[in-house]
């Protein structure tokens, strides 16, 4: 079993900045394909970002090409959100979550088999 860990969310406001991290102690990250994911209430589960098992290819929902950045350290197993230029509409419970070694990365959801608790980004406008 794969534990991770979310940190970083909290409330800004629009236009603001804020970097989620996600750790995951005692693990050979680079063996991990990562994602972030977010769910507002009343919403499912969406896409955000994800990241190759090198850190050499990353990938964007539409919703935030530009203005988010999904980056890894594997030396430290912590995978990182840069979240830039906040709307409202960013609020959400956010997640980090892995592919088991071996499965390179995807966006959906279903396809990941390690999920961190989410950390939530509240956007006021």
């Amino acid at each position: 079993q794969v534990q991770l860990v979310e940190s970083g969310g909290g409330l800004v406001q629009a236009g603001d900045s804020l970097r989620l991290s996600c750790v995951a102690p005692g693990r050979t990250y680079s063996n991990y394909a990562m994602g972030w994911f977010r769910q507002a209430p009343g919403k499912e589960r969406e896409f955000v970002a994800a990241i190759s098992l090198s850190g050499r290819s990353t990938y964007y929902a539409d919703s935030v090409k530009g203005r988010f950045t999904i980056s890894r350290d594997n030396a430290k197993n912590t995978v990182f959100l840069q979240m830039n230029s906040l709307k409202p509409e960013d609020t959400a419970v956010y997640y980090c979550a892995a592919r088991s070694p071996g499965y390179e990365v995807v966006a959906t959801a279903g396809e990941y088999h390690y999920w961190g608790q989410g950390t939530q980004v509240t956007v006021s406008s």
